[in-house]
């Protein structure tokens, strides 16, 4: 151990080709989250341009869950939706009731979760501060979350599966050859 680090093996993300779609079976817990989020993101940039600025803290508001989701796995929305009976495709084994999104590595599904909640806030500050026509951008958000849930195709999701990011819904999806020796599962 030089200079006190630790070595760790580092896993390199390698560009793939192909389209990632998550499964649209079911309505499974995190499906109907990012519909949820989604509807939310519309309604509050909406509401933010046509009625009272302030209903853009509806847009922060779901940006800091969306990370916190991220960060700790812990979903609000996502613990009522299990109450009322949906299943989680990315839930945390062992945690009794409560509803907790995986975190044990940072996967595909989990980097969404952390990219759109950052994005959406520096949106929602940049519609306080410099232009209300940023509102148009959580909303375009909003509108590619409710696709994304209608659909299993989100622009972002590919994004990141084209970099690299090892998606868990659907580890399979689309996927055509990638570099020599690359695994794909």
């Amino acid at each position: 151990m030089a200079l006190g680090l630790r070595t760790e093996q580092i896993q390199i993300m390698t560009m793939r080709k192909g389209i990632y779609v998550v499964p649209t079976d079911r309505w499974y817990i995190e499906r109907t989250v990012w519909l949820i989020a989604g509807l939310v993101l519309l309604a509050s940039a909406l509401l933010a341009v046509l009625a009272n600025p302030l209903w853009i803290f509806g847009v922060i508001a779901t940006g800091l869950v969306s990370i916190n989701v991220a960060f700790t796995g812990f979903c609000p929305i996502g613990n009522v939706l299990k109450l009322i009976g949906f299943k989680a495709a990315l839930g945390a084994p062992n945690r009794g009731k409560l509803y907790f999104l995986q975190t044990d590595s940072w996967y595909l599904e989990r980097r969404i979760y952390v990219t759109v909640g950052v994005n959406i806030i520096l949106g929602s500050i940049l519609f306080l501060t410099v232009s209300p026509w940023w509102a148009l951008f959580p909303a375009f958000v909003g509108a590619a979350m409710v696709w994304f849930a209608a659909t299993g195709l989100c622009i972002l999701a590919n994004v990141l599966f084209w970099i690299g990011a090892e998606p868990r819904l659907n580890p399979g999806a689309l996927r055509t050859a990638g570099p020599a020796g690359a695994k794909h599962a």
